[in-house]
């Protein structure tokens, strides 16, 4: 594993999405209202100053699976490895390594892990126990800000828990927050911006936002701002809902691209938000029955369109969004990875677990560009942390 990949880590969130207030006043894709759009191969994601899309397929050059190590618990031997994030920053943790969720206990009971691991990112590491608590009950989400606070989900707990750097308990938000199925941290990078946080719920099917005010230690204001995603009513490994969030916070020009993708596992779908710092309000968004169209209270403002539809997608749950601004799902029906385009273009699919039981339920990427892009993914088949290197 190239040292260099991991010296130049590109911050990624995964299932806890932390935003700034980076979008501006843009203005949303002119197919912001487009309902009719059903077709399976979906609309651009955000043309408002987007990079030229990148064609070339990662997952092609993707050919060496290593394994990174055990992620069980080696206190209370809780299993079950779900989302993962990335340490952006020397503070408390160290910069590149890997934040693990378990949703197991020891006995494999589903949803009764309480734990976050942390290994660093070489093949032979031990996990290490970041916390463990029953606030993140059925822990299913661990993102991390710029300042390396983490935001533990727990679905049986029902709240979205903040820890600081060493793992000590802050405090936790619950309502509108019910099942808490995917958070996700993004962070713009400007100056001043505020770090905002998004939930996913898999009993409300709705996006969470915890929008935290600027050079305050106030707590965050939260708002259910999207509604209407698909839900299963599943239990256990089988629950699906809207998770895999991903935010671009690259810049083009001046400004961020801020945008929000978005993984719908009832409906098989992936979405884009559109300057999504501007989501402010209660149901800013509705998804509209089968996940592809939306009704959008401020288009012009923050809008969501559809970037792809069925199959390959096959009860996807996690995502990555590549340094060249392309996707990588995880489909929890075959085990099968989706690359596609911000534009909805499918690359290359590669199947890392033939096992027919669910296992990967974590991706995140590194790397600076695609020839040093590598992913890192959960599988709960063998309880281990892997990266696919080039």
């Amino acid at each position: 594993m190239s040292s260099s990949i991991h010296g130049k880590l590109v911050v990624l969130g995964i299932t806890l999405l932390i935003i700034s207030a980076c979008g501006g006043n843009g203005m949303a894709p002119s197919n912001a209202f487009n309902t009719s759009k059903t077709s399976i191969q979906g609309s651009n994601a955000d043309s408002s100053g987007a990079a030229p899309t990148d064609t070339t397929s990662i997952l092609k050059l993707l050919k060496k699976d290593v394994e990174i190590g055990s992620t069980v618990d080696p206190k209370n031997g809780d299993m079950g490895p779900r989302a993962l994030s990335l340490v952006p920053a020397n503070f408390g943790l160290k910069k590149g390594q890997v934040l693990v969720c378990n949703f197991d206990d020891s006995a494999g009971t589903a949803g009764k892990g309480t734990t976050i691991e942390v290994l660093d990112p070489d093949p032979n590491s031990k996990p290490v126990t970041f916390t463990q608590s029953t606030k993140i009950e059925g822990c299913d989400g661990d993102a991390i800000t710029a300042g390396n606070d983490v935001y533990g989900a727990g679905l049986v707990g029902g709240l979205v828990s903040e820890f600081t750097q060493t793992g000590k308990f802050k405090k936790s938000y619950g309502s509108p927050i019910e099942v808490p199925f995917a958070d996700a941290d993004a962070f713009c990078g400007e100056l001043y911006a505020p770090d905002d946080l998004y939930v996913g719920d898999s009993k409300t099917g709705a996006i969470i936002k915890l929008a935290f005010p600027v050079s305050s230690s106030a707590h965050a204001q939260v708002i259910q701002v999207i509604s209407g995603f698909g839900i299963n009513k599943g239990s256990g490994w089988s629950v699906l809902g809207p998770s895999g969030m991903q935010y671009d916070s690259k810049k083009t020009g001046s400004r961020c691209n801020d945008t929000l993708y978005i993984v719908d596992g009832v409906d098989n779908t992936v979405i884009a938000v559109s300057n999504a710092s501007n989501l402010l309000l209660k149901d800013e968004i509705i998804v509209q029955p089968g996940g592809k169209t939306f009704k959008c209270a401020h288009a012009k403002r923050t809008c969501a369109t559809l970037v792809y539809s069925g199959s390959p997608l096959n009860a996807p749950v996690a995502s990555a969004l590549l340094p060249n601004g392309n996707l990588i799902v995880a489909n929890t029906g075959n085990n099968r990875l989706v690359e596609m385009t911000p534009t909805g273009k499918v690359l290359d699919t590669k199947v890392v677990d033939k096992s027919k039981t669910p296992g990967i339920f974590g991706l995140a990427a590194i790397g600076t560009k695609d020839s040093n892009t590598a992913l890192f993914y959960t599988d709960t088949n063998t309880n281990t942390l892997h990266e696919l290197e080039q």
